[in-house]
Parts: structure tokens; sequence; C-alpha cells
């Protein structure tokens, strides 16, 4: 039955009524592939001003971190030189200690030498192939520094509860002279 109500239909419609539905469908076909062209370079438009911004970010972080890399080895530079220094002190009393002291300061020298000459990206370059060529030497340096922060916390934490407890204490007394007790 709908065919024939169909038949019949587009055997009513006229030519111009044929074409108007024809330019109306080829219209919105258009408007609609021009709003995705559109809605498309909008999306290229924001990646990529996201990629820039995230550039951008990125390069003014690894200067920073450069920086900070470069001070780093001036630090580790004038710590050598201080220790250097007490090895001359010790040279007359203790000259075993004083060149064991002498022998910390030169490798504490050339390690800020090598810093100096480094970027943070030779730095995670290196870190990583240390890590690929000794992971039980990494992942051994890890649990030791993961046991000395967690024996730290734990050492310092009950320092500060027993901080609290004269004031819990002093709490309860107050709260038990206001109510009569």
């Amino acid at each position: 039955m709908n065919s024939q109500n169909n038949e019949r239909e587009s055997a009513t419609k006229t030519p111009v009524e044929d074409i108007a539905n024809k330019d109306i469908g080829a219209t919105v076909s258009d408007a609609v592939s021009k709003a995705s062209d559109m809605a498309q370079q909008a999306v290229d438009t924001a990646k990529q001003a996201a990629s820039d911004s995230a550039s951008t970010v990125t390069n003014q972080v690894k200067e920073m971190l450069d920086r900070q890399v470069g001070s780093s080895a001036e630090v580790m530079g004038q710590l050598a030189s201080s220790t250097k220094r007490a090895a001359e002190d010790l040279d007359e009393s203790a000259p075993l200690v004083a060149g064991v002291v002498r022998t910390f300061a030169n490798r504490i020298d050339g390690y800020a030498d090598d810093l100096r000459d480094q970027s943070v990206d030779q730095l995670v370059r290196a870190a990583s192939d240390l890590t690929r060529r000794q992971p039980g030497l990494v992942f051994g340096l890890a649990a030791l520094a993961g046991f000395l922060t967690f024996r730290t916390l734990k050492s310092a934490s009950p320092a500060s509860s027993r901080s609290n407890e004269p004031v819990r204490g002093r709490n309860r007394q107050a709260a038990s002279e206001f109510n009569g007790t």
C-alpha cells in the first residue's frame, strides 16, 4: 500500500517541485560538507596550536633544567674545592686521611666537569643507558632510596604524634573543667 501511495505522490508532483527538491537537497549537502570541512580545519588549527604551545613549554623547561644542571655543576665544583682545602689542612696531622679526602675531592671535581658539559637530554639518555646495562644496580639503588625514605618518614612520625599528645590531654582537661567533672 505504501508503494501505491508513493507512486501517486510522485505522479502528482510537478517537474518544478522535483527540481526544487533536488536543489534543496544539493544545497543542504553542500552546507553540511562545508560545515564539516570548516570543523576539520578548526580541529587541525587547534591541534597545531596545542602542539606549538607544548613545544614551547617543553623547550622552556629544558632550558631551565639545563641552567639548573650548570648551577649544580658549579656547586659540585665548589664542594670539590672546599674538600681539597680540607685535604691540605689534614696533610700535616693525618696524611692518610688527607689522601682519601683528596681522592674524593678529585672524583667530585671530575663529576662536576662531566656535568658541566651535558644537557638534560644527555643526562636522561645516560640514565636510560645505565638502566638498560645495569638493571639490578638501578633497582637496588631505587630500593635503597625507598628504604631510607621510609625509615626517615617513620622516624619522623612519632615525634609529631608525641607533640600532639599534650595538646589532646590539655583539651580533655579543659573540657572536663568546663563540664564541671
